[in-house]
């Protein structure tokens, strides 16, 4: 678990995959991860996914100026387009800025 800065933006990318082309998509997924951490402000990513398709990913970014960069990138915005004929059969974003941030971890 991670502590996030305030002002931390936190970009929600919720989505319903149709099983189209697996091994694409996580290919793609992948690169798309490699690519974002590579990114000016990328702070951290988290995803889920369960066993009907739908999945979350939460991209953080130091600043709105870094995550618009990213929704920009030549590279992600092929593969966003991709997702949309090929993988998605719906998806939604939310942009947050984090004003608090707490974690908690079990003593082993």
């Amino acid at each position: 678990m991670t502590r996030y800065n305030p002002d931390t933006i936190a970009v929600i990318f919720s989505a319903k995959r149709n099983g189209n082309d697996e091994e694409g998509y996580a290919k793609a997924a992948a690169a798309m991860v490699k690519l974002a951490q590579k990114q000016k402000g990328f702070v951290d990513i988290d995803s889920v996914r369960d066993q009907n398709g739908y999945g979350i990913t939460i991209s953080y970014w130091q600043s709105e100026d870094d995550a618009i960069a990213w929704r920009d990138n030549a590279t992600h915005a092929a593969i966003r387009d991709k997702g949309r004929a090929i993988w998605y059969d719906c998806y939604a974003l939310q942009i947050a800025k984090i004003e608090r941030s707490y974690d908690w971890k079990r003593d082993e």
